[in-house]
């Protein structure tokens, strides 16, 4: 077996590369970013095998999507996760956020309200904002700890007859929640009841940590199925973001057709070749890459946790994704100041709070997927602002 401990330790100098991630503040060598969500560590040797074959042969036209593509996304989520995917159910798209615009604008109308459970994944709103729909925050309950959600408001706000949508976001970005069976049934039964159906961004569901588990909204049942519309990609996990490629699972037969016209009309109906192919081999051969990966970021996240406690900085319970959340509250600033304020004096990039909603306020999230030696040189960095500033 590789030694993927010595990769993810290695890790892979994106500086110069053009890295969204790394080359977006004049790419200044000193500037250490912990913001995007991308990892800092190469994709797993059998999706770069892949792709080098595929490179190999030379010719990069239209992609034709074989049944190999989706033998591979259904017998993976069927062996991993125990959700039995239809293949006529199955529309492949550029990525997780084309996806979910085109669904909220097949699925309701300007002027419709779409339910988001803040601190959230800011391109919702832009989605929402762009369409013409209206924000419904239902804003997730935080006990210093961990977070929540909050049922009598999300059924306030599901009862709204101006109501059409919900995003649910398992694992959740970025307060680091794998909703439990219970708590997704709980929401599924409330949008039922009241007519709203949930589009589930399941776009870091292999990244469930410390023995929590992801249980597809959709695998639920039947009912829930039909109600609900989910969003997959290997992207987060696997790292292959920049390769543009995502699926849309929607069982039920009318929305996926209005699904499907709208992603035609937006035209993000069509993918390149190497996200194809770096998604056949994710998904047949990436499992053992996967979990030695998965032990790499709970490591990681471990010592922020441990490090940011002796300047009494909580750090939020993970139980999913590679991001960190940070409560700053303490610190006497606001989160945008601080963002700003990290970048100048100690050229360390995180991400200010309230880009996920005002109730992100106060708080920083913080990408762990890095190779240790950043991460210690961050939360070094990091310290050092605190007590300066103390």
């Amino acid at each position: 077996m590789p030694d993927y401990k010595e990769l993810f330790d290695r890790g892979a100098r994106r500086l110069g590369s053009g890295s969204y991630k790394w080359d977006s503040d004049g790419s200044d060598p000193d500037m250490l970013p912990l913001w995007v969500a991308d990892m800092d560590f190469t994709a797993a040797p059998p999706i770069l095998s892949a792709l080098f074959r595929r490179v190999d042969h030379g010719v990069f036209g239209y992609t034709f999507v074989g049944e190999d593509y989706y033998r591979a996304v259904i017998d993976w989520f069927a062996d991993r996760h125990g959700w039995d995917i239809d293949r006529h159910s199955i529309i492949y798209v550029p990525g997780v956020v084309p996806a979910v615009t085109a669904i909220i604008q097949a699925l309701s109308r300007p002027g419709d309200n779409v339910i988001v459970q803040t601190p959230s994944y800011n391109c919702f709103f832009s989605s929402i904002r762009n369409t013409g729909r209206c924000l419904a925050a239902n804003s997730l309950l935080y006990d210093g700890h961990s977070y929540s959600i909050d049922f009598d408001d999300l059924e306030a706000k599901a009862a709204d007859p101006r109501t059409s949508l919900m995003i649910l976001c398992n694992p959740a970005n970025p307060v680091g929640r794998v909703w439990t069976p219970d708590e997704l049934a709980r929401v599924g039964e409330i949008c039922m009841r009241n007519g709203v159906t949930v589009i589930a961004d399941e776009i870091h569901c292999e990244l469930a940590l410390f023995g929590n588990r992801y249980t597809p909204f959709a695998s639920l049942g039947s009912e829930f199925a039909a109600a609900s519309v989910s969003c997959i990609s290997p992207s987060k996990a696997f790292n292959i973001a920049g390769l543009q490629i995502a699926n849309i699972v929607a069982s039920d037969d009318s929305m996926r057709r209005r699904i499907d016209r709208q992603v035609n009309i937006n035209e993000v109906c069509d993918v390149n070749p190497f996200g194809v192919t770096a998604t056949i081999a994710a998904y047949t051969q990436g499992a053992e890459w996967l979990e030695e990966l998965i032990g790499y970021l709970q490591d990681n996240y471990t010592l922020l946790r441990n490090e940011l406690a002796k300047i009494d900085i909580p750090v939020c319970e993970l139980e999913g994704t590679y991001l960190a959340w940070t409560d700053c509250r303490s610190l006497g600033m606001s989160s945008a100041q601080l963002e700003e304020e990290l970048k100048k004096e100690e050229k360390l990039w995180l991400n200010a709070g309230t880009i996920y909603g005002d109730d992100g306020e106060g708080f920083m999230r913080w990408n762990i997927a890095c190779p240790r030696r950043i991460l210690r040189n961050a939360i070094y960095r990091f310290t050092n602002f605190v007590n300066k500033l103390r």
